[in-house]
């Protein structure tokens, strides 16, 4: 009988009660859990040797970047002698009860306690003959149905579908050895919100434009572009080749970061609309539009909905004000591409978005405040994510000033409406820059997280470039002399920070290959210090 297999927080499992009836919980730690009495602890068993090597835990440091590279070393280890009696353990327990694996790991999607129920539950490790370290002789056989996502429950009855129960996750260990398998590897590793890059670049883009640097504001669009014609594609791939990670990531606390689709696009269609390419901005508008429409009903119905996550508060984080960033952007889009031409459709869908974006924000708003102001927060989970909390409401401001350049008839708003709250909310995303800078002093120089680079330094570059943008942009709405001054001094600010974090990204990307060009062994590199990257 098929046999299901989670895995989830120990401190979860605590505050649940344990585990569902029938379930072997096991601790799959190294290291026991600080916290939790080992009197009465919510498991039935630890396997302490079944964690990965002290070594692979220094140089993985759980920073999500690096979880691919983990993952097949982790796997590697599984085969060792030093990892193989509990190895051989855990599949008997796997073979009589249903597992629950636990793991003191704050991020479980990318911990060691995800890989070993993707080991348990593939067939190609479960079916395999293995010797017992004690010389039994071969071990059994496990007929797992796929690995389920994070504190999900596998499904009982496995697909009948041979074929597309081999298309899980589990072929990226199987993945093809050089060029090809490097570049599935980064696709399938690619983060779900990569297109912040596209989201940044062409909103300073903007900036520069506005700013007069003409010349580089179209280097820096045709490499937004470029960007979106690259990472389009790559989550598509994801999507009908690592399915089950794409819909888990989909289901995630960070699912809203979807949603940077549909923004890039409508970003781009603002941008290339003061150029004249009035038909591609059409284009891109219309994907936006279409992608806003499908991700902003799509995500809140697929969280609502589903049964298979672990929802918890402290789950909430800064990506959740992309819901209202993604209304915003079409209300952008919209806006400046009716400056062009006549007619009422672009003007109403313009206001409409506008106005359920306002009310989408003050919504997340409250929620994140309330999360961050009545829940503990580790400084290795204060995300850049977080900047997106300014980076909203700048949006909305843009959104109401674009609208109300427009006829007050088409726009059904009418101006002082659309200015005051504009006004109102500048002045509030102004007041929470201070704060963010100080919440970033408390969590890297105070608390001594190392700052390395990831895919989230964006969420940082698009709220400073849209601040920019929103500040230059009110302050000539409203004839205001030194906001434009201020705005245009924002602009330079935004291209020194879209210019570092261009250049990290550079480095992250160019430094792996070069280790590998000097044939320098990854385990060779010098232990970083341990600490969790958010």
């Amino acid at each position: 009988m098929t046999k299901r297999i989670t895995y989830r927080g120990i401190y979860e499992q605590k505050s649940a009660g344990g585990g569902g009836d029938g379930d072997e919980r096991v601790l799959v730690d190294r290291v026991w859990p600080g916290g939790i009495r080992r009197r009465g602890a919510p498991l039935d068993e630890w396997l302490r040797e079944v964690a990965p090597s002290p070594e692979l835990q220094r140089w993985y440091r759980y920073d999500p970047l690096r979880f691919g590279e983990f993952r097949r070393r982790y796997l590697a280890e599984l085969d060792d002698p030093g990892h193989r009696r509990a190895a051989a353990k855990l599949h008997d327990l796997a073979q009589d009860h249903s597992l629950t694996l636990l793991t003191a790991t704050r991020d479980t999607e990318h911990s060691h306690a995800a890989v070993l129920a993707e080991w348990l539950a593939d067939p190609d490790h479960a079916n395999a003959r293995t010797d017992r370290p004690d010389g039994s002789g071969p071990g059994h056989t496990l007929v797992k149905p796929p690995v389920p996502a994070p504190g999900r429950v596998a499904d009982e009855h496995p697909d009948p579908d041979p074929g597309k129960a081999g298309r899980t996750d589990a072929a990226e260990a199987a993945a093809p050895p050089g060029f090809r398998g490097a570049l599935a590897e980064r696709a399938t590793d690619l983060n779900a919100g990569a297109l912040a890059f596209v989201m940044g670049t062409g909103i300073v883009s903007t900036a520069l434009y506005l700013g007069g640097a003409h010349e580089v504001s179209t280097v820096l669009l045709w490499t937004a572009l470029a960007g979106f014609a690259l990472l389009l594609p790559v989550q598509a791939w994801r999507l009908a080749r690592r399915r089950q990670r794409f819909v888990a990531e989909f289901l995630g606390p960070r699912s809203f970061v979807f949603l940077t689709i549909a923004i890039s696009a409508n970003v781009l269609a603002a941008r290339l609309v003061p150029d004249g390419h009035t038909t591609a901005a059409a284009a891109f508008l219309a994907f936006g539009a279409v992608g806003w429409l499908v991700l902003d009903y799509g995500i809140p119905i697929a969280l609502i909905t589903t049964l298979r996550r672990s929802p918890s508060f402290d789950q909430v984080n800064g990506t959740w004000f992309l819901w209202a960033v993604g209304s915003q952007s079409v209300a952008v889009g919209a806006a400046s591409l009716a400056h062009t031409g006549t007619g009422h459709v672009l003007p109403v869908l313009a206001a409409v978005c506008f106005a359920v974006g306002v009310v989408q924000y003050l919504l997340i708003a409250g929620i994140v405040l309330a999360r961050l102001l009545a829940r503990p927060v580790r400084p290795e989970g204060l995300m850049t994510s977080v900047w997106i909390f300014m980076g909203a409401a700048a949006i909305t401001v843009l959104a109401g000033v674009r609208l109300a350049a427009l006829p007050t008839a088409a726009t059904l708003l009418p101006r002082p409406v659309l200015m005051g709250s504009s006004v109102v909310l500048w002045a509030f995303s102004t007041w929470l820059i201070p704060l963010l800078l100080a919440l970033g002093v408390w969590r890297h120089a105070v608390r001594r997280i190392p700052l390395r680079y990831d895919t989230g330094w964006w969420n940082l570059v698009f709220p400073i470039g849209m601040y920019a943008v929103t500040t230059h942009e009110l302050g000539r709405a409203t004839g205001t002399s030194w906001m434009v001054t201020l705005g245009r001094w924002e602009i330079w600010v935004s291209a020194v920070v879209w210019a570092v974090t261009f250049a990290a990204m550079a480095v992250s990307v160019l430094r792996p290959r070069s280790r590998a060009a000097q044939g320098q062994s990854p385990r060779a590199e010098r232990a970083p210090r341990p600490g969790n990257a958010a």
